[in-house]
């Protein structure tokens, strides 16, 4: 495998911000991160592609654990190619890992959807699948958001290991409700899998929380939408996630889903290596709307105010949101962009405990993204291959 220099950097490590930098990788991994001044004494061989990103900052690979689809593929798809698809399409936005999110389905179609986008791993031609995302079915009908309540289940082992099995050991991540009758064996047979669970799509009270917390369930989806609301009697799912720093949790950073003050509120009341940025995008992000109709989760979606809404109802489905963009919206919101790059790679990958991603450290896999002070992406690199190089 081909080594790759790139130089004449800004690098975030992970850690922090170093000016004039370069990034050796080597066998596809970080070997080395040192100063321009360095990179300027050493001589490298012609089996080193060396690449001048020209004053770019690099970053290691966004990493987006709750994404649904993009460009017009997506998990509702049923299909190992459309999630194959989406790898490689988000590849050119900056993404080297995601986690395929799946819809709650019937219990027959549900289990046939999980088969397929785990057929997918291991097949990937841009960003790797770090594992699939089941976002329920184990989750609340009073806090559906656009999730259909025939699709929902009671906690049930059984369907539980089904899921697993068809997954063949691949599910990463699970959204779940608290307060759900079970849920502390369902918990309990999660954390022997190594499964991340995460409160959402939750009615949960305060104390519904705080037992959930006590059994593993320590992280949160999209934080703010589709749970239980802060209330000065109870402060239930949102109150819990504010209250204790050791909750870790989603945010849609797109300016729709939470409105761009909270961000402060999040800054001030949660440590920084708590928040992950994701971008719970629909299937047709990225897509024209104007090419014709457009459809998520087999209902039309419209784009209308910076979100997709479902036609039917005018309730938002999901976001049209990049990871990239993400990124830029949290700096426009107050964070620094050592804060919003750790939310777009460092924290994932930590919460996610995929622990040689989300930082550039020698050792660590050679997945990272090169975008400029307009946050254009210049290039991606997966395994140490380039993705997209707007260099050459």
């Amino acid at each position: 495998m081909a080594s790759v220099c790139l130089y004449n950097a800004t690098v975030y490590t992970g850690f922090a911000l170093m000016e004039r930098c370069a990034v050796l990788i080597e066998g596809g991994v970080i070997a080395d991160v040192f100063s321009q001044r360095r990179f300027e004494q050493r001589r490298f061989g012609s089996e080193v592609q060396v690449v001048d990103v020209q004053g770019c900052y690099i970053a290691p690979g966004f990493i987006d654990t709750h994404i649904h689809g993009f460009g017009g593929f997506g998990t509702d798809d049923m299909s190992a190619d459309s999630v194959i698809e989406m790898s490689r399409l988000l590849a050119q936005q900056g993404v080297t890992a995601f986690n395929p999110t799946l819809y709650p389905a019937e219990r027959p179609r549900l289990i046939e959807a999980v088969k397929e986008a785990s057929r997918a791993i291991g097949k990937e031609s841009g960003a790797r699948i770090m594992g699939l995302h089941l976002e329920g079915p184990f989750i609340s009908p009073e806090r559906l958001g656009v999730q259909r309540p025939e699709t929902l289940s009671p906690v049930d082992l059984s369907y539980m290991e089904e899921l697993w099995e068809a997954s063949n050991g691949h599910i990463v991540n699970m959204t779940v409700a608290p307060e759900l009758k079970n849920m502390r064996d369902l918990a309990l047979y999660c954390t022997k899998k190594g499964i991340v669970l995460q409160a959402g799509h939750t009615n949960a009270q305060y104390e519904n929380m705080v037992e959930g917390m006590q059994v593993g369930i320590l992280h949160t989806t999209h934080l703010f939408n589709a749970m239980s609301k802060l209330d000065h009697r109870n402060p239930n799912a949102v109150g819990a996630v504010l209250i204790h720093p050791e909750m870790s949790c989603e945010i849609i950073a797109d300016g729709v889903h939470v409105h761009p003050d909270l961000f402060k509120l999040l800054k001030r009341d949660k440590p920084s290596d708590k928040i992950v940025l994701v971008t719970d995008a629909l299937k047709p992000t990225g897509q024209n709307p104007a090419e014709g109709p457009l459809y998520a989760n087999g209902e039309e979606v419209i784009w209308k105010e910076g979100a997709f809404h479902r036609k039917i109802d005018d309730v938002i489905a999901g976001s049209g949101l990049t990871m990239i963009r993400g990124v830029q919206n949290l700096v426009r919101f107050g964070f620094s962009l050592e804060e919003a790059l750790q939310a777009a790679s460092t924290n994932p990958a930590n919460v996610m405990r995929f622990k040689r991603l989300g930082t550039l450290v020698p050792g660590n896999e050679g997945d990272l993204v090169v975008f400029d002070k307009d946050f254009t992406i210049h290039a991606t690199l997966v395994r140490g291959l380039f993705k997209k190089n707007n260099f050459v």
